[in-house]
């Protein structure tokens, strides 16, 4: 290992390891069957914990649903939620009255601030054929100021984020998807208003990459004291720089230096991490992320006494009709549906 460049390596369980200004990352990749009437799993619940079913039995997990898998209605405080869908459909609902259905390639962003209750269920829309679902869910600080800011849903559509193309020299592709900090000419969408990642110092990037077997690409470098983390989640083997890793593992790598990545001899794929650190305190008790205890306990209070603006929606986990495509429905009432 370069102990220049490559600072350390992660394993990847589940969550994976995370650095400031990132709080969680977690890669969802469940392969559920066929789809029921209710958008349910067309197979036996028998020797699952419903409402708390993380082992993967056959590949796949319900998580806290009890009829469609997924996340119902649960709240957050003091941070946000960076969800990159790569396969399947969320079907999203908050306390603002907003809603969503998002797809392959789309991003929902979601500044909770001082308080935001949502549900995220993954439809099982195919009846006849199998139904995979795969995801990226990250969440990003708030600094100290900003923990009490006003929650914000916005939604990123496939088709507004930068992809790059790079060409190694003897014409190997890699492809970026910018969903924050585009590595080349064209700009990212921009994030929530009050976002770590809304502050040009704050030099947040979020980018998936795709490398073609045996593709070179050396990503910029970023300014000197952000943190950078590379997850290496698919392929066979990796070479950063004169490091070689030949398993997925999470690589923190020195941001401010050129290092080169080359892929191995099968497809590779990777998430990108970084960003200034915030440096502000962390306590964390479940859903929510102050910087001290009182203000966790002021939280509960505060979701006990509020419910953070009510549930507006007629279940804890609402699930769209089987045919709605993608689309959302802002607080504002904003109604948005991708081309």
């Amino acid at each position: 290992m370069s102990e220049k460049n490559v600072l350390s390596v992660l394993p990847l369980g589940f969550p994976w390891q995370t650095a400031d200004p990132f709080l969680f990352c977690v890669h969802h990749d469940d392969a559920y069957p066929a789809g029921n009437e209710h958008m349910g799993p067309a197979a036996s619940l028998d020797g699952r914990r419903i409402g708390m079913d993380f082992e993967g039995k056959d590949g796949w997990r319900m998580y806290h649903g009890d009829v469609v898998p997924g996340f119902p209605r649960h709240p957050h405080r003091g941070f946000e939620t960076v969800t990159l869908m790569r396969r399947g459909f969320i079907d999203h609902s908050d306390s603002l009255g907003a809603t969503a259905r998002f797809g392959p390639g789309d991003v929902q962003w979601m500044t909770a601030g001082r308080g935001i209750v949502h549900a995220e269920m993954f439809p099982l829309r195919e009846r006849e054929a199998p139904n995979p679902v795969e995801l990226f869910q990250i969440w990003l600080n708030l600094p100290r100021a900003d923990k009490m800011v006003e929650p914000y849903f916005t939604m990123l559509w496939e088709h507004t984020m930068p992809g790059h193309t790079f060409l190694d020299e003897a014409g190997r592709a890699t492809r970026v998807v910018a969903v924050a900090g585009a590595p080349g000419e064209e700009t990212a969408p921009s994030p929530p208003p009050d976002s770590w990642a809304a502050r040009p110092e704050s030099d947040v990037a979020i980018w998936t990459i795709e490398m073609a077997p045996g593709a070179r690409w050396t990503p910029p470098p970023a300014r000197a004291g952000t943190s950078r983390t590379l997850y290496f989640f698919r392929g066979d083997r990796l070479r950063v720089g004169d490091h070689e890793q030949a398993s997925p593992a999470g690589l923190v790598v020195r941001a401010d230096a050129p290092l080169t990545l080359e892929s191995g001899e099968a497809e590779s794929e990777l998430l990108l991490l970084q960003g200034r650190p915030i440096g502000d305190p962390v306590v964390q008790h479940g859903p929510f992320v102050m910087n001290a205890r009182h203000e966790i306990e002021q939280a509960m209070i505060d979701y006990r006494r509020t419910g953070f603006g009510g549930w507006p929606w007629g279940s804890d986990g609402p699930v769209h009709p089987r045919g709605q495509g993608r689309f959302a429905v802002h607080a504002d009432g904003r109604r948005e549906e991708p081309s």
